[in-house]
């Protein structure tokens, strides 16, 4: 006469579902090789946002409306973060 436990069924699958998670961790890295090295691709997002933020901000300077954007120390990097992340999704998911 063998006693079956309701919980090992449970515990098995448990531990099924973690191996399955722990494997989808071994996709390739979203890199991009330039000249032999790799680097991720949100470094460029970042690079070309604040680049993009200076020159927005020099054209906000030039039209002489610097009280477009109200506090700058917060309308500035999230205006990197936006362009940023927008880039991000034109670029590299689209």
């Amino acid at each position: 006469m063998t006693i079956t436990d309701p919980f090992i069924p449970k515990v098995r699958r448990a531990a099924l579902a973690l191996a399955g998670g722990s494997l989808a961790g071994c996709s390739p890295s979203p890199s991009i090789g330039v000249l032999g090295a790799y680097f991720p691709d949100w470094l460029f997002c970042i690079t070309g946002a604040v680049l993009l933020t200076i020159v927005l901000h020099a054209v906000i300077q030039r039209l002489g409306r610097e009280d477009f954007l109200a506090y700058p120390a917060v309308s500035y990097p999230a205006l990197v973060a936006v362009l940023a992340l927008g880039g991000w999704l034109l670029v590299f998911q689209l």
